[in-house]
């Protein structure tokens, strides 16, 4: 089953959002700082973009989190640019992956985590909508033709149109003969 554009956004606006709020609380609670709204919002936007491209099907739990740690992966580099003078420059904050194990171990077990309600929650979503489809679509009248056959007019028994499948039958009227 293939997702509408209606459900295709909402799904990638749940998925960005938990990608951008667990980066802003992972740097927060790590002692990094929280980044400014626009760059939250511009890291929304960067995570928007690409999972509505693949928001078009149900997805995997193992394509979901790859797809989290590599937009955590982004957004941490967005995120701690940011410091605090309006310009982000990745990797001048000093605190990269390499030099902060705990950051990013922080990041992926938090990964792992919301993947797997994210993925949890992929699999109720499609669940439920097949539950619910699939006894409308029986429901649904099927479509009339657009055009009908006009019916044949019979005026005497000759002349009806033979009938393909009746073509070498033989039509015995009368009583029964006698045995």
């Amino acid at each position: 089953m293939r997702a509408e554009l209606p459900l295709r956004l909402a799904r990638t606006a749940a998925f960005a959002a938990v990608c951008v709020t667990l980066a802003a609380l992972a740097h927060a609670v790590s002692g990094g700082s929280t980044p400014a709204p626009w760059v939250a919002a511009l890291g929304l936007g960067a995570v928007f973009a690409p999972a509505l491209a693949l928001g078009g099907r149900e997805r995997s739990t193992a394509t979901i989190n790859v797809a989290l740690v590599c937009a955590q992966l982004g957004l941490h580099e967005l995120f701690g640019g940011d410091d605090g003078t309006g310009y982000v420059a990745a990797h001048l904050h000093g605190r990269g992956f390499g030099n902060d194990v705990g950051m990013l171990l922080a990041h992926l077990t938090a990964t792992a985590l919301t993947g797997w309600w994210l993925a949890r929650g992929e699999a109720a979503l499609w669940a439920t909508l097949r539950r619910l489809v699939r006894p409308l679509v029986l429901l649904w009248p099927p479509p009339l033709p657009l055009a009908r056959p006009a019916a044949t007019v019979v005026v005497r028994a000759r002349d009806v149109p033979p009938d393909p499948a009746l073509r070498h039958s033989v039509a015995r009227r009368g009583p029964p003969l006698p045995a």
